[in-house]
């Protein structure tokens, strides 16, 4: 099971922290990834993270305002969001992956949450 939370309604420029807490699944050895829908759009692969926490990868859209972070201790995996702009509101889930290293493809994670909503008014 997937838990996210820490969404919400804030203003341009803000800032919010997403949390996903792992349980029931071995955490410390998958990729973990963030995506998110807008209304009336497909799924959109934001950000993913190595098991090990040492690599990361970006969608160009979010690069230098976006952080994820991982603590295996904690089986939880962060998402710090920066100057968030209206174009960042979507429905954002946290997936766990398929194997050690993370994939920008949804097809490449096995379970997901249900979703936090972040909405960024102008």
């Amino acid at each position: 099971q997937l838990a996210e939370s820490g969404g919400g309604l804030v203003q341009t420029g803000d800032s919010l922290r997403l949390t996903c807490v792992v349980s029931g699944h071995t955490f410390s050895n998958k990729a973990m990834g963030w995506f998110r829908q807008a209304p009336g759009k497909e799924r959109e692969f934001v950000t993913a993270i190595a098991w090990n926490g040492r690599s990361t990868y970006y969608v160009d859209s979010v690069k230098g305002r976006f952080t994820i972070s991982r603590d295996n201790a904690k089986n939880t995996v962060y998402l710090q969001m920066n100057s968030l702009k209206p174009e960042d509101t979507a429905v954002y889930y946290c997936a766990a992956g398929a194997t050690p290293w993370y994939a920008t493809d949804p097809t490449g994670y096995e379970y997901w949450g249900q979703g936090t909503q972040v909405t960024v008014s102008s």
